[in-house]
């Protein structure tokens, strides 16, 4: 085991060393980077930071796309005592929202940005008259473009940091929440990255490849400092190339000879879906481990992805279903290695906070299947506890608590949020349900009502709030929830509207809804359901699991049927479509396999998914390569819009 104490330490003495990482932006750019260049890179940019007038403790967002630059700026402050602050980009004003919301909590923040987010941000606050936080923000920006070439001959001052010393802020999902800033110090850091080494059997001649997002822990910490710490080689995918073309994160881990590999649910299904029935070149026989987390694991997609996999060489004891979060640094609970992936199989009507768990064949009418991640690893204990924090006995559901040296001791300047996960006995309530079963956790579902989509977490209340852009609802009228189907292990995102006017009319609010929440977030809204009442408890709280329930008992079958039936009998045959509208209409309704595609039909008004999106561009530009960007689909939402910009792009100047 390592005995590093802070990560500058760990940074300092394996750069002196000749790993390197991979950054991969396409199937043919790739660019290395020793470890020993991005030490060089990382006291370059220090030196500039400091020039700035940066010091030790201030906080230094990074919004930034581009891993390569994300992985050098992250670093400078690690070094300098700079506490990095990482937020992921994006289009949405949810994400400019956020963005604003976290700088507004920094005791004295900056912000790392490109300078056409920041143009983009000016436009936001001019729209949501506020421009005040814009000017504070600007004040405190460091612009991306106007530092790309830094003098690295010039090193930073490199801090003086202690093990308990706060290495960097991770924030959660959240939008008219306020967003939860974990703080991780370099000892829980440390802690957790070697029991991750530990517990995944790492050695350094393995090679890691992920297309995870550096915002992200799993991608942060599980396969980037993780790798650095224990001088391994490592690849580093663009995420946005793996939604573009999924097929090529497996080629290039062929390529690589990989041997550690990652990725949710959602990722292994966006796989499955590109890949179909293609037969193509792979030799995955050096994959060892591919860890499946993130969000909650589908036994049903492991199989799949196995199966399909096995004839490239995937070992069916490659797949290690584990559990973490980012309050615990990453890790919680591995499963032995080089053992086949479990499941266990329970009786769907106990599965309760409190009962105790009722274990059944595969094949029984009630089984619900979930996977075994796993004791828990090192540094780290887990208890299960009812309501009122007793503890409960093994294979009896009830809240997952951790306790341990990787285990954040709060969240920033966030009382509310951590009088509600830290018990004042040294644990920390993870929010989320489950069992223990042979001392192995087994993780059910999740006490609140979070909603897992796309591998983030997305709270109720933020989406509907979205939905509430729209004039017709109202505030206690609208109800998000993500409806679990145990044996899919999924959830389907359902907007419930209290609505008691004409049926006949309910389409349009419902693509209206469901545009709103789908161009701002990404999501793809699955139905809308009009319900004549929205159940609240006494206080007034809306009961949305009652809904759910009804939902999944068919209650709002022959309502749902009506409107099918109204919506359906409008559509109409296209005629006089010209070939290139016509092929761009086919490759829609290929990928969009569950809705009628028209050419003028709005992909946000349909509810088209952002992966959905990113297929479809990926399909037309693999006919019309490099002549439109997955940005321009967001701009040219309609399949007759995107054909007249490609028709533009080809005409002679």
């Amino acid at each position: 085991m390592n005995t590093f104490q802070t990560l500058t330490e760990a940074f300092n003495a394996q750069c002196q060393h000749s790993q390197t990482i991979t950054y991969i932006e396409g199937k043919d750019k790739e660019t290395v980077v020793s470890y020993a260049e991005l030490q060089k890179r990382a006291l370059g940019l220090l030196a500039y930071f400091q020039h700035r007038g940066l010091k030790q403790g201030d906080e230094l967002i990074i919004f930034l796309k581009n891993n390569e630059r994300f992985i050098d700026v992250f670093w400078a402050c690690i070094l300098g005592g700079i506490v990095p602050v990482p937020v992921a980009v994006g289009i949405s004003d949810e994400h400019r929202s956020k963005l604003f919301k976290i700088f507004n909590k920094l005791s004295n923040g900056y912000i790392y940005i490109g300078s056409e987010n920041l143009q983009r941000l000016e436009k936001y606050s001019q729209a949501q008259e506020m421009q005040a936080e814009y000017v504070t923000l600007s004040g405190k920006a460091i612009e991306h473009d106007a530092v790309i070439d830094i003098d690295v001959s010039i090193a930073g001052q490199v801090a003086n940091v202690r093990p308990n010393d706060i290495a960097f802020i991770q924030f959660s999902s959240g939008s008219t929440s306020d967003p939860k800033g974990v703080l991780l110090t370099h000892k829980n850091i440390i802690t957790n990255v070697n029991a991750i080494a530990i517990g995944g059997g790492y050695t350094e001649q393995d090679c890691t490849l992920s297309w995870m997002p550096l915002t992200h822990d799993m991608g942060l910490i599980g396969f980037h400092i993780n790798m650095l710490v224990w001088n391994m080689k490592q690849c580093i995918m663009a995420t946005d190339l793996f939604s573009r073309r999924p097929l090529l994160w497996l080629q290039k881990a062929s390529e690589h000879k990989a041997t550690v590999l990652c990725s949710p649910n959602f990722g292994y299904k966006h796989y499955l879906k590109s890949l179909g029935n293609k037969e193509i070149e792979l030799d995955l026989s050096a994959v060892r481990l591919i860890y499946n987390g993130a969000e909650p694991i589908s036994v049903d997609i492991c199989e799949q992805f196995l199966l399909r996999l096995a004839a490239y060489g995937l070992k069916y004891n490659a797949m290690f279903t584990v559990y973490g979060l980012a309050e615990a640094t990453l890790a919680v609970a591995f499963p032995k290695l080089a053992t086949d992936y479990r499941a266990i199989h329970l009786d769907r009507h106990d599965l309760l906070m409190g009962d105790k768990v009722s274990i059944v064949n595969a094949d029984h009418p009630n089984a619900a299947s979930f996977a075994i991640e796993g004791p828990a690893v090192k540094d780290i204990e887990i208890k299960i506890t009812d309501k009122d924090n007793n503890t409960l006995a093994a294979e009896h559901i009830g809240d997952i608590q951790i306790k341990g040296a990787s285990v954040t001791q709060g969240y920033y300047l966030n009382e509310e949020a951590n009088a509600t996960a830290l018990t004042g006995d040294g644990w920390l309530n993870t929010g989320d349900l489950g069992f223990l079963h042979n001392n192995e956790l087994v993780v059910t579902g999740r006490t609140k009502d979070i909603i897992f989509a796309n591998g983030q977490n997305y709270f109720p209340h933020d989406l509907e709030s979205i939905a509430m852009q729209n004039e017709q609802l109202e505030l206690g009228k609208v109800v998000v929830y993500g409806v679990s189907h145990p044996e899919q292990q999924k959830d389907e995102l359902v907007i419930f509207i209290l609505y008691r006017a004409d049926i006949n009319v309910f389409p349009v609010l419902a693509r209206d809804v469901a545009k709103l929440v789908n161009s701002q977030t990404g999501l793809q809204v699955d139905t809308v359901v009009p319900v004549k009442r929205i159940p609240k408890t006494t206080s007034g709280k809306v009961q949305r699991r009652l809904l759910a329930d009804a939902y999944l008992a068919g209650e709002f079958n022959d309502v749902l049927q009506t409107i099918y039936e109204q919506d359906t009998s409008n559509e109409v045959v296209e005629e006089n479509l010209t070939a290139l509208q016509q092929q761009l209409l086919a490759i829609c309704n290929e990928v969009v396999e569950d809705k009628a595609i028209r050419s003028e039909d709005n992909f946000f008004d349909i509810g088209i998914s952002s992966l959905a999106l990113a297929e479809i561009h990926a399909r037309i530009d693999d006919i019309y390569p490099d002549l439109i960007d997955v940005v321009d689909l967001f701009e040219f939402q309609t399949v007759i819009e995107v054909s007249r910009l490609i028709e533009d792009k080809q005409a002679p100047d």
